[in-house]
């Protein structure tokens, strides 16, 4: 693993964020407290900040606990001011933080021989599933009693597939190889001591421009099409699919109440409204809300407001969340939380870590989970093959 922190955040619309090089350090860990990470922020306004916010970070803000085994062990947040920060282009690129010099330069040209390389290094991992087809149908069963008997109204319920004694000789090979697979907007690479994210996510979890929050929950998802006529018979279905529209409602419905706890008055809107978009291997439901944030709130309010995400959590979150951490048989740690950065003007953008590889150096275990809503018009069947849809590709992907 690398001397030193790195992210890239790649959009794949020819533009992106590489961060490198040692600086300051906050790792969420026992003993430190979310106002903690607020006084990191706060000591190094001025500065881009990049790094990771992991889905137990909710117990800094619910009277929750987590307790399923951990083979990942990432931190609950880690947030570093990295020494150089640069944006890339197609044909350029321009330092945002930090100097040109030999240090940097030897960084970014090996870093472009990584991304135009296209001869990837061969894998053969072998996943295994965490719980058995049989046992997922069971747990879907059982959490729409809890809907039928109004205790939520939806949950996103997660499973985990493991490969142990993982080699990871080339981890920037592995984040390529599976960047070439899903060409998803909020792809990235992130690296920082003995773990490791390879992400290709297609989800904005939050972004801040200005006095404006942007959230754009996913919820609802099809395969591609094999002939363009099939593509479009599955994208129309996908759209007018009642469960999926009521899925993505729920969300919607719970993202316009979190984002009403940091909004300036009667500024919570619903800008897009289950539209949806086509990605490589998948067509998706992405609705759009947005609000004007009070100028006194801060980065950490805003978490305390939003996080979890809802598109990960159910609704109402809390009651989702207990029953996420009674029936899901690992903990979730990064997988579910967020990838992102904080610029020097106080603007954010974090996305939602899903269709992601995760990796503990250390104890050699490569981790790829995947979930989906579940609710009152639920077929556990069909649930547990759209889980199949979303990871299939990426575990054969990585062998191929």
């Amino acid at each position: 693993m690398n001397e030193y922190p790195i992210i890239y955040l790649n959009s794949n619309d020819g533009s992106g964020i590489l961060a490198f090089g040692e600086g300051a350090v906050f790792v969420k860990e026992e003993g430190t407290s979310i106002e903690d990470m607020q006084a990191f922020i706060d000591a190094h306004a001025g500065k881009y900040l990049f790094g990771h916010l992991g889905y137990d970070l909710k117990n800094e803000f619910y009277s929750l606990t987590s307790s399923n085994p951990d083979k990942l062990n990432f931190p609950d947040a880690f947030l570093w001011v990295p020494k150089y920060v640069v944006k890339m282009y197609k044909e350029h690129f321009d330092f945002l933080q930090g100097e040109k010099n030999a240090e940097s330069f030897d960084f970014l040209n090996y870093f472009l021989e990584e991304e135009t390389d296209q001869n990837f290094h061969h894998h053969n991992y072998t996943f295994k599933a965490r719980i058995s087809k049989e046992e997922y149908i069971e747990k879907v069963i059982k959490l729409k009693n809890h809907i039928q008997q109004g205790d939520i109204y939806e949950v996103n319920f997660c499973q985990e597939f493991y490969a142990e004694d993982a080699e990871m000789n080339f981890p920037m090979d592995t984040y390529f190889r599976l960047n070439e697979l899903t060409h998803a907007p909020f792809s990235s690479f992130y690296q920082f001591g003995d773990y490791a994210a390879f992400c290709g996510s297609p989800e904005r979890f939050l972004k801040k421009e200005g006095s404006r929050l942007i959230s754009q929950p996913i919820k609802g998802t099809a395969p591609r099409g094999a002939t363009p006529e099939e593509d479009v018979l599955l994208k129309n279905s996908l759209k007018n699919d009642p469960k999926e529209r009521a899925e993505n409602t729920m969300i919607v419905d719970l993202v316009r109440n979190d984002l009403s706890r940091v909004a300036q008055k009667d500024s919570v809107k619903v800008d897009e409204y289950c539209e949806i978009y086509s990605f490589d291997t998948v067509h998706q439901m992405i609705s759009t809300v947005s609000c004007e944030v009070r100028p006194e709130v801060n980065f950490t309010d805003v978490l305390r407001a939003t996080f979890p995400m809802g598109s990960m959590t159910g609704a109402p979150k809390l009651r989702a969340m207990e029953l996420i951490e009674e029936n899901e048989a690992f903990k979730r740690g990064l997988y579910s939380g967020s990838i992102g950065y904080i610029a020097p003007n106080g603007d954010f953008d974090f996305n939602v870590v899903i269709r992601t590889l995760l990796y503990n150096g250390e104890n050699r275990y490569l981790s790829c989970s995947v979930g989906g809503a579940i609710t009152i018009q639920s077929e556990p069947e069909k649930e547990y093959e759209e889980c199949m849809v979303k990871v299939k590709r990426i575990l054969d992907g990585m062998n191929g």
